[in-house]
């Protein structure tokens, strides 16, 4: 199996680190020569072009901003074949946007993977374009698999899905944020906080996803009748912090549909 990726910035770098250790052959472009420089250790191939990279792999991941998209598929555009299968991780960008920028019959897969890959512990959602194969998409879902978990969603919710995997990192860490700050406030250290508070995220998410009750049934285990926990209970409640939870969901997917214009 042939991989390539044509932007070598931290996302597509955790993907590379990934996949290194399975036996694929992997090269690479990025303007910036000291990324490709690191790739060395992850025995990837350094190319001289974009081109270059699908001249030589079958999967090619496009690993850049969406922001440069039309400039790399500008560059690309004539190494593109309808056996060649693009691999989007960029935000907004759906398959008609890439396949009216290369050609007509492009194979695209789409992806909305997130920074916690770079530790192995990914969220990644796939959708796949028509005409991918069932084989070639299962061959990209093994990638982001071997990085974390993965889901497969429909190509029509892949804006939606961002604001779920790929942006909520950044909004847990300024909720986190929070706690320490507090913690802080009333004379406790950071570097005693902060490995509390991360190890209650990571507890949390065992028991979301492991334990088998409800969201609902396990906020009622941690609240005892007239206890503490209920107490900040109804101040997040009195604060609106669902509603403000939904407010940035939607913030984040309206951008997404601006990138994708």
């Amino acid at each position: 199996m042939t991989v390539g990726f044509i932007g070598a910035g931290n996302m597509g770098y955790a993907i590379m680190k990934g996949i290194s250790g399975m036996g694929m052959e992997i090269y690479a472009f990025d303007p910036d020569a000291e990324k490709l420089e690191r790739l060395t250790e992850l025995g990837v191939t350094a190319c001289v072009s974009g081109a270059e990279v699908l001249q030589r792999a079958k999967y090619v991941f496009l690993a850049v901003k969406p922001q440069m998209f039309d400039t790399v598929l500008a560059e690309i555009k004539d190494a593109v074949t309808e056996d060649t299968v693009l691999v989007s991780i960029a935000a907004g960008i759906t398959s008609d946007y890439i396949r009216s920028r290369t050609i007509p019959q492009a194979k695209v897969v789409l992806v909305m993977p997130n920074t916690p890959l770079l530790l192995g512990a990914g969220a990644s959602a796939l959708a796949k374009a028509e005409p991918t194969t069932e084989e070639e998409f299962a061959a990209v879902r093994t990638i982001f698999d071997a990085c974390g978990v993965t889901a497969v969603l429909p190509e029509d919710k892949m804006k939606e899905v961002i604001a779920v995997n790929g942006s909520s990192p950044a909004f847990i860490y300024l909720y986190a944020k929070a706690f320490v700050d507090y913690a802080e406030k009333v004379g406790i250290p950071s570097e005693t906080s902060l490995p509390l508070f991360a190890q209650s995220l990571i507890g949390s998410a065992k028991m979301l996803t492991d334990s088998g009750y409800s969201i609902a049934e396990l906020i009622k285990m941690v609240s005892s009748p007239g206890g503490t926990t209920l107490a900040g209970l109804d101040a997040l409640y009195q604060g609106e912090l669902e509603k403000t939870v939904d407010a940035a969901c939607e913030a984040c997917t309206r951008r997404a549909y601006e990138l994708s214009k």
